[in-house]
């Protein structure tokens, strides 16, 4: 059925009924006016989905992505946003569907003159699932889509980002929708108006709305990064760090921000970006709150607080990204997008597997987050000198790999330094120690080519034995 003939159909609906009195009445607020409008009951045959329901949109954008045409006039157009409708609240959908089989159609829809759903695609994809030939529960709106876009929009956005309805609804959605309606407003009205109706529209503060531009801003340029532009569906489950990570640029751009080390700029804000996009493409293989650990607090608790840290986690996770094989090109043809993309991100941080069975990704953040910690207990040594103790002996020194002249060369530099810090603060100290090794030493058990070396060791240590008693 075309758009001429729904036309048709809907308006003799309204002519034979618009003097029924048994009819709902239903308020609603169109071009700034409450207006009571007659509730019909439309043929779910008249009517087609909303490919750009707030509900969706992330998913059909993805699809147009990738030159996949959506038209909800086919079958095949139908079916497809019935399915993502289905998915995009499962749970949700099956108890309405129940509600929907025992009572019917609880709460009135919207849809234009041409039989476009404005608010309800859900509903009716839940109707249509019951009960093809049934009916639809609407206000029928005096207009097409393409008549009053902005006037539609607002109704749309009012009646489906309610408090009720927002939970049904992916977290990408909102910052999407913000940008949609963000970039149809712009070429009429000034920034800060377009930003006080997204507000009243979406029920929120405009501190908030700018907060969702601000972050989907930061989405779309690590889409673009990663050559994903356009495909939504790679933001999923990474609400909480686009949030994250968009706070930090806003504080640290500029170049003044204490919450950072001294001296930092732009470009290593620049860097900082460019690390945390990669380790987004990987949020589902590790605890989405370690990423915290990059920039989140004062500059006590994370790396870019620290020049050093920053510097050397930085320097570490460069190396890292040379030593990665190229990655494959992207079939943006593939037959699942979404799926393929998933795969290519995951290869991604399994290529980082080098030698062990860790991550070189998140080796480094796990070596540099015990930086931070050693730094924040730096006015605690005992803590630290019982960790790093704790730590030396689960070493397992019998193992071939404890041999390595790599390994025995930081044990000696580890051994070096204790000594060193001994020496200055307790020379006493120092002095047992070495009696108490003296001691340790089993003299029939030197082998026979070293016992000249350890003769003329043994009286240079007599010798500087002598030189200190005599000195003091």
């Amino acid at each position: 059925m075309n758009k001429e003939v729904r036309i048709q159909k809907i308006q003799e609906i309204i002519e034979r009924d618009k003097n029924r009195t048994d009819l709902l009445n239903h308020e609603i607020m169109w071009e700034k006016q409450l207006k009571t409008e007659k509730v019909y009951n439309i043929p779910l045959s008249f009517l087609i989905y909303n490919k750009y329901n707030g509900r969706i949109l992330s998913r059909t954008k993805s699809l147009e992505k990738q030159n996949q045409a959506i038209n909800v006039e086919t079958e095949v157009g139908r079916d497809l946003i019935e399915k993502l409708l289905w998915e995009s609240k499962i749970d949700r959908n099956k108890k309405t569907e129940l509600s929907i089989r025992e009572f019917g159609q609880q709460k009135v829809g919207i849809i234009t003159k041409d039989g476009v759903i404005i608010d309800g695609n859900r509903r009716a994809m839940l109707l249509n699932k019951v009960d093809r030939t049934g009916y639809f529960k609407a206000i029928v709106l005096p207009v097409t889509l393409d008549e009053n876009p902005i006037e539609i929009e607002r109704l749309e956005t009012t009646y489906q980002m309610g408090e009720d309805e927002k939970l049904g609804y992916n977290p990408i959605e909102k910052y999407l929708k913000a940008k949609q309606i963000f970039d149809k407003l712009t070429p009429k009205i000034s920034e800060t108006e377009a930003i006080k109706s997204i507000s009243d529209w979406m029920g929120e503060t405009e501190g908030e709305i700018r907060k969702y531009l601000d972050t989907m801003a930061v989405m779309d340029e690590y889409l673009e990064y990663l050559e994903y532009d356009g495909i939504y569906t790679q933001l999923d489950s990474r609400e909480d760090q686009f949030l994250s990570l968009t706070k930090w640029l806003n504080t640290f751009y500029g170049e003044s921000s204490k919450k950072a080390f001294d001296g930092y700029t732009d470009s290593d804000v620049d860097e900082l970006k460019i690390i945390a996009f990669d380790y987004l493409r990987f949020r589902n293989e590790y605890d989405g709150k370690e990423f915290r650990n990059l920039a989140e607090g004062n500059s006590d608790k994370h790396f870019f607080g620290d020049k050093e840290i920053w510097k050397s986690f930085s320097s570490k996770h460069n190396e890292i990204i040379r030593n990665l094989p190229k990655e494959p090109e992207i079939d943006f043809n593939s037959a699942n997008l979404e799926k393929h993309l998933n795969a290519r991100d995951k290869l991604f941080f399994e290529s980082s597997i080098f030698e062990n069975d860790t991550s070189a990704f998140l080796e480094n953040l796990n070596d540099h987050k015990y930086l931070v910690g050693y730094n924040k207990a730096a006015e605690e040594p005992e803590k630290l000198i019982r960790r790093a103790s704790q730590t030396f002996e689960a070493i397992k020194t019998g193992h071939k790999a404890f041999a390595k002249p790599d390994v025995q060369r930081m044990v000696q530099e580890l051994g070096d330094k204790i000594f060193n810090s001994l020496q200055k603060k307790s020379p006493s100290r120092v002095l047992t120690h070495i009696i108490e090794l003296l001691e340790g030493i089993e003299v029939d058990k030197i082998p026979a080519e070293e016992v000249e070396e350890v003769q003329e060791k043994t009286k240079r240590i007599q010798q500087i034995g002598y030189q200190i008693n005599r000195n003091i």
